[in-house]
């Protein structure tokens, strides 16, 4: 069975708090989504007719939006994915966003809401995989190679 990645590990939590990032912080967003969405750990939370996992998506999207903002947080880039030019071939991504926030405090203070929580579940739904990669941002952009 291919393994899925939709939430952190508390290892994964850990090893980003130990990078000790000081600013802001840029999370990049790898989404796949399901043809449909899975809402079997949260039957409380579906849809009276079956969606698709871009829209379950979208909902996370509208109740998280408002959550993000009052932490200082953006969507700040959104694409529609595909394949790979560099990587593997069979592997695919269908949706891709940039997230800032403010510093890592104010991040873990948007994803510790519970009202973030609560809407986690239409992500959780949604996904088929997913990679979040956070990142320290502020390096400056050098043309050249050292």
């Amino acid at each position: 069975m291919t393994m899925r990645y939709l939430h952190p590990t508390d290892a994964t939590a850990r090893a980003l708090i130990a990078r000790r990032i000081d600013g802001p912080i840029l999370m990049l967003n790898l989404l796949r989504f399901r043809a449909e969405a899975d809402y079997a750990a949260t039957p409380q939370l579906a849809p009276e007719a079956p969606v698709s996992g871009a829209e379950a998506y979208g909902r996370y999207s509208r109740e998280i939006t408002p959550l993000l903002e009052a932490t200082g947080g953006a969507v700040i880039f959104e694409a529609e994915g595909g394949g790979w030019f560099i990587g593997p071939e069979a592997e695919h991504w269908d949706r891709v966003l940039i997230v800032r926030q403010a510093s890592l405090q104010s991040f873990f203070a948007f994803a510790g809401d519970p009202a973030a929580q609560t809407a986690l579940a239409h992500r959780t739904a949604a996904l088929a995989d997913s990679r979040l990669l956070p990142m320290a941002a502020g390096l400056p952009f050098t043309a050249s190679a050292p």
